[in-house]
C-alpha cells in the first residue's frame, strides 16, 4: 500500500473511507460537506502514503481528517454570506478548537472498540462468549454463570484461559 500506485488507491479508499468519512462527519455534521472533505482527506493522505511510517497509522489518518475538517469549518465561518459577527465567529471557531480532541479520541475510540470487536469475533466460541459477556457487555460472573449455565468457578477459569489465549494470539503492534 505504502509504495502502490493509482492502482492500490481503489482498495486504500475501502480500507479508510468510511471510517475517514465517520470521523470528519463527527465535526462537520453535514452528510455533503463530510463527503467532500473526506474525499480530499483520501488524497491527501494517499498522496503522503509513502513519506508515512505505519506504525501509528490510524492515530496519524485521525489526525489529518479532523484537522482538515476543523479547517474547513473555520473556512466557512470566515465566508461574509454567512452574515456572522466576529463575537459569534471567534465563539464558534473556539467551540471547534474544544471539540477537535472530543471528537479525534471518539473517533479513535470507536475505531480500537470495532477492532477489539473483529478480533474477539475471530476467538473460539468458549472464549469469544465470556469475553463478550463480561468485557463488552459489563456483566458479572454470577450473571454470565447463571445465563451459560456455568458455575461460577468456571467462568472464572474460562474468562483466565480466554485472556491467555489472547496474550499467545494477539500482538500489541495488531492495534496501533
Amino acid at each position: 500500500m505504502q509504495k502502490g500506485g493509482p492502482e492500490h488507491y481503489g482498495p486504500f479508499v475501502q480500507a479508510y473511507g468510511p471510517y475517514i468519512y465517520r470521523t470528519v462527519f463527527a465535526v462537520l455534521h453535514s452528510p455533503h460537506d463530510a463527503e467532500d472533505i473526506t474525499q480530499e482527506v483520501l488524497l491527501q493522505i494517499y498522496r503522503s502514503l509513502p513519506d508515512c511510517r505505519l506504525d501509528g497509522l490510524k492515530t496519524w489518518i485521525t489526525r489529518i481528517a479532523v484537522n482538515r475538517a476543523i479547517d474547513f469549518k473555520r473556512s466557512r465561518a470566515r465566508r461574509p454570506e454567512e452574515l456572522m459577527d466576529s463575537e459569534a465567529m471567534s465563539e464558534k471557531v473556539h467551540e471547534d478548537l474544544v471539540a477537535a480532541p472530543a471528537a479525534e479520541s471518539i473517533a479513535i475510540e470507536q475505531a480500537d472498540r470495532q477492532q477489539i470487536r473483529e478480533r474477539v469475533e475471530e476467538m473460539p466460541d468458549n472464549y469469544r462468549e465470556v469475553i463478550t459477556a463480561y468485557y463488552m457487555e459489563d456483566k458479572s460472573y454470577e450473571q454470565i454463570a447463571a445465563e451459560t449455565g456455568l458455575e461460577r468457578k468456571s467462568v472464572e477459569s474460562r474468562l483466565y484461559r480466554a485472556r491467555s489465549w489472547m496474550k499467545r494470539h494477539w500482538r500489541k503492534e495488531d492495534f496501533e
